[in-house]
């Protein structure tokens, strides 16, 4: 299995190592397929072009996680249903 490399500093030069003060360009993907809880992930993507050696790299600038629920609604903190009591007895009664 290979190695994740570790997060490095989009603005920095991968080649010559000199900082950018922004990118050229951004733009944002959108996840279709949301996760488990169902959120849906936005990520902020950037072009960018080194002034002292002239590499142009892409690098992901940041990840959000939209939250689909109300604001300030909790994961377990749902109203309850309505109950719908049934006898069985009834059912019978109908056939």
């Amino acid at each position: 299995m290979a190695r994740k490399k570790k997060a490095q500093d989009p603005f920095v030069c991968p080649r010559c190592g000199t900082r950018v003060k922004e990118p050229i360009k951004t733009w944002t993907l959108v996840s279709p397929i949301p996760d488990k809880k169902g959120r849906i992930t936005i990520t902020i993507m950037g072009l960018f072009k080194c002034p002292k050696c002239g590499y142009s790299w892409r690098a992901v600038i940041k990840k959000i996680k939209s939250e689909v629920g109300e604001p300030g609604e909790e994961e377990g903190e749902r109203e309850p249903g309505e109950v719908i009591e049934i006898d069985l007895s009834e059912l019978k009664d109908l056939e």
